[in-house]
């Protein structure tokens, strides 16, 4: 009878036993995410508002540009208009589920510009640093010096009305703001270990900052991007509403505000249901980028 050493037992025990798979960061900040109620909830309702934007020409809706004096104004609850009609006799429902493709379309665009300009920008300034950061940097701080709702209706107005003069003037609002957090956060990454050894095995510095660092910076900056949505929404209603955005009779939120705001003693709750659709999308985008905060911050 053979006695096998006492590692051979251990070893094969080891063999034995199963192998517990190692969560992923982004798998554990997707199951906090999902434990957060009040985040599911807005995600339910951005899903609910997307969804029926999308499919607007398929849900049988009345036409959103035939109006009739006759039935103007009607009440929440008439009969055949479940949310009434506006200042021209159009079906509301029927313009509120298509007016979200155009607010939703100029409100998100922007952003997603932005992100994508603005976390260049920055990568590249943090990364490089010198006269590359200074000249990139003092460049955004100009556009600090004016308020994000003047700087886009001085732009708006220069380019002239129209849906793509608006995405153009919110994104060059909102490209300093994700350019300076995206800096802030290449700067704080470009000096830790992987970099270090990114650089000493030869990579180029475009290599390292596709490869090792544009995954590390991403999360922060996308986090604010989120919250950014509600605010461009909010811009976009506005431009929208002062006539520097959609043209009329397109159905859009800030649009139909503004061209029912002579209602609003007659129906106010009629008139008001633009400007809910803007709060509960604005709301649930910024809640949903606290959400995000939370989830991706690993020390709570």
């Amino acid at each position: 009878m053979s006695v096998s050493p006492p590692g051979a037992i251990n070893d094969a025990s080891l063999q034995a036993a199963p192998v517990a798979n190692a969560r992923g960061y982004w798998a554990t900040v997707g199951r906090r995410i999902v434990r957060d109620k009040v985040s599911m909830v807005c995600v339910a309702i951005l899903l609910l508002i997307f969804l029926s934007a999308l499919s607007a020409p398929y849900l049988h809706l009345a036409d959103p540009y035939q109006g009739s004096m006759i039935r103007r104004l009607r009440h929440i609850g008439t009969p055949n208009y479940p949310l009434g009609t506006d200042e021209l006799g159009r079906d509301m429902l029927a313009r509120l589920i298509y007016g979200g493709r155009l607010s939703l379309l100029i409100g998100m665009s922007p952003v997603i510009l932005a992100f994508g300009i603005g976390t260049m920008l920055g990568l590249v300034a943090g990364y490089v640093g010198g006269w590359v950061n200074t000249a990139i940097m003092r460049t955004i701080d100009v556009f600090y010096a004016f308020p994000s709702v003047l700087l886009a209706i001085a732009i708006s107005g220069a380019l002239g009305a129209g849906i793509t003069n608006s995405i153009v003037s919110l994104t060059i609002v909102f490209v300093p703001q994700i350019t300076r957090v995206a800096e802030s956060v290449t700067t704080g990454v470009r000096n830790r270990d992987f970099v270090e050894a990114a650089r000493a095995s030869g990579a180029n510095a475009f290599t390292i900052m596709r490869a090792h660092m544009l995954g590390n910076v991403l999360g922060p900056i996308f986090v604010y991007a989120t919250g950014l949505i509600s605010v461009s929404m909010i811009l976009a209603a506005g431009l929208s509403f002062l006539g520097l955005g959609t043209k009329p009779p397109e159905p859009e939120w800030g649009l139909m505000l503004n061209t029912l705001r002579t209602a609003i003693y007659v129906n106010p709750w009629v008139a008001a249901l633009p400007g809910v659709m803007i709060f509960a999308v604005s709301i649930c985008f910024n809640l949903l980028s606290d959400g995000l905060r939370s989830a991706m911050d690993i020390r709570s």
